[in-house]
């Protein structure tokens, strides 16, 4: 799969819900919001963005970190890896867009493992777990299973999962079309998750971490920054058939679920 600039800016205004552009210090101005990792991060599962910003552009070396982008589409799924203790299945058939992580966090960079190509895990390192958004932010499918709020299903707080087809299959996935390629594309979050922080459902796929009723603002934004940490956005290409089905079975989702209000 070729990811372009353009490309990487696309599948990242999906995610973000707002069409970012380039950031280009000849034209942009020194008060232009240029978003962080973390910015963007706390704005998916928080929306903690000040409303008053209308605009906000990405700083693509400070943002992305290419040396770390991974084509999955061709990989096999018997090497079995490891990381924090946790089975790690790598995400087949999907392109990791690397996010500019490290150095990023007051506790370094040891949650991230080590460099390069390993079966096992390291000590210190966390386990992987995927999460996204879907295209109309449904009220309360998301809220009650990717983000804080009431009435989730195992607690209050933020879930995602471990396996990534989980993720896609019950429409978490966000699907865009692309300006640049007129192709149609999903987009997932890949995160690593603090297991000193998470709980692991009944349901064993579905990882929460807990935030109670009445955690203010400031707590909120330190649980997220301490608990579930992204590193990469996942892209992969969606032939017209999948793309289809994807949208009949998002339909339902939506139908059903207002028709219990």
């Amino acid at each position: 799969m070729v990811i372009d600039s353009n490309l990487k800016i696309e599948a990242l205004s999906s995610l973000f819900g707002q069409n970012l552009q380039p950031y280009d210090k000849t034209r942009c101005g020194v008060t232009a919001c240029i978003l962080s990792v973390q910015q963007f991060h706390l704005h998916n599962l928080i929306l903690k963005l000040n409303a008053y910003v209308k605009e906000s552009f990405i700083d693509e070396e400070e943002f992305f970190d290419p040396k770390y982008d991974y084509d999955f589409t061709n990989v096999s799924d018997s090497a079995q890896c490891v990381r924090g203790e946790e089975i790690y299945v790598r995400p087949k058939g999907w392109y990791r867009i690397a996010l500019k992580v490290k150095g990023k966090y007051p506790d370094g960079d040891t949650w991230l493992g080590t460099d390069g190509w390993r079966s096992h895990t390291v000590p210190g390192e966390w386990p992987v777990s995927y999460h996204g958004t879907h295209v109309d932010r449904a009220k309360g499918i998301i809220r009650s299973h990717y983000r804080a709020g009431n009435g989730a299903e195992h607690g209050r707080g933020i879930y995602s999962t471990p396996d990534i087809h989980v993720a896609e299959a019950e429409r978490y996935a966000k699907t865009f079309t692309s300006q640049t390629t007129g192709k149609m594309y999903k987009v997932i979050l890949q995160n690593r998750i603090n297991p000193e922080k998470r709980q692991i459902c009944k349901r064993s796929d579905y990882w929460l971490i807990p935030v109670r009723e009445g955690t203010s603002a400031e707590e909120e934004k330190q649980i997220v920054e301490a608990s579930i940490r992204p590193y990469g956005i996942l892209i992969k290409e969606v032939n017209d058939d999948a793309a289809h089905l994807a949208g009949g079975v998002s339909d339902l989702l939506i139908s059903a679920f207002k028709k219990m209000f």
